[in-house]
């Protein structure tokens, strides 16, 4: 095996970025008394700051309706696996936002829910700078076990990435 011979010094100048949330009980806090769509759509109109992994992962919630939400984003180059494409890890956590609150626009107050599994498939590369919008749906909501379904398109709106979910339902 070939050693690699680069040091810190000739990968050039290291980069940075800087991410700002909010405190997430402001959002769990704020949710009291409402159904799960409201709860969605009270974060649409800016009434409850959003999730902080949104702000981490460079997604934001763009739509709410019964049972289907959506989400934008760009991934930046800071997302890149050793390839240097998008790693299917970003793909997948945004995924799982997406699948889980679409579950969530289906429950009433005072219950919510938690990712039990996932499934993810890639179908195409995605790279930094390329703008995604992200879907999920409900295909059977429940009491105690809720299904949904997701998919990721790019801009050209071709599917780069579906997965299916299970959620787990519960009383707060």
């Amino acid at each position: 095996m070939e050693q690699n011979t680069q040091t810190p010094e000739s990968w050039g100048e290291p980069r940075s970025k800087t991410v700002t949330w909010h405190d997430p009980k402001l959002t769990v806090d704020g949710r009291e008394g409402l159904t799960g769509l409201e709860h969605m759509e009270a974060g649409l109109r800016g009434e409850l700051p959003g999730a902080p992994i949104g702000a981490l992962m460079g997604f934001r919630l763009t739509a709410a309706s019964q049972g289907e939400v959506r989400f934008e984003g760009t991934p930046d180059e800071s997302a890149c696996n050793p390839m240097g494409a998008v790693h299917g890890g970003l793909m997948c956590t945004v995924l799982d936002s997406a699948v889980g609150c679409a579950v969530q626009t289906t429950l009433p107050a005072g219950v919510g829910y938690t990712s039990v599994e996932i499934k993810v498939n890639y179908l195409r590369p995605v790279f930094a700078g390329t703008p995604l919008f992200a879907r999920g749906w409900v295909t059977k909501p429940g009491r105690r076990v809720a299904f949904a379904e997701g998919e990721i398109r790019d801009a050209a709106d071709k599917v780069v990435a579906t997965a299916s979910s299970t959620c787990l339902v519960f009383e707060l």
